[in-house]
């Protein structure tokens, strides 16, 4: 029973770390101009792992309310269901356009791809919906993040001061 509590804790305290790594990500490379053109795009395309990483850890409830979806599913629910496929559908595309419209990372790799014009206008567009989605998403998810923030950042850092304090005290 000691391994079923720690798996959720230990599986919470990962997502809110992923979930972290991805939200720094995209606030650095949401600007390429301040970041330079080679690291937004090496950091882009590293933010796919981090992204698999977090869809992973997710896996249950995603097959869960898409069994369900159909059926009996309460209205936030499905609500996120379809928000998470929209950014789902949308950072592909993100990523699609990213590679196609590569300056960087596929030139060092030796890889040369015709300019298309229909491409970076998709790439903008795409990455400011997926700001809107991701600001909807985190809305959403605002009492996990709270939650998950105060029990795995804040406790343990009072912790640390409280725990201080008392051995001043006792001492």
């Amino acid at each position: 029973m000691a391994e079923n509590q720690t798996k959720p804790k230990t599986q919470t305290k990962l997502k809110l770390v992923i979930d972290i790594i991805i939200f720094l990500v995209f606030l650095i490379t949401m600007d390429p101009h301040s970041s330079g053109i080679t690291i937004h795009e090496w950091l882009a395309t590293s933010a796919i792992a981090a992204l698999v990483v977090h869809l992973l850890l997710s896996w249950d409830w995603i097959v869960q309310i898409t069994r369900r979806f159909v059926g009996r599913v309460n209205g936030l629910s499905r609500i996120n269901y379809i928000l998470d496929w929209l950014l789902f559908i949308d950072g592909t595309v993100i990523m699609l356009s990213g590679f196609m419209i590569s300056e960087s990372l596929l030139p060092f790799l030796g890889i040369s791809l015709p300019r298309n014009f229909v491409w970076r206008p998709l790439h903008d567009l795409s990455a400011n919906l997926f700001l809107l989605l991701l600001g909807l998403h985190t809305a959403l998810h605002w009492g996990w993040i709270v939650d998950a923030f105060k029990r795995y950042v804040f406790q343990p850092i009072a912790k640390l001061f409280w725990a201080d304090r008392e051995k001043d005290l006792t001492a």
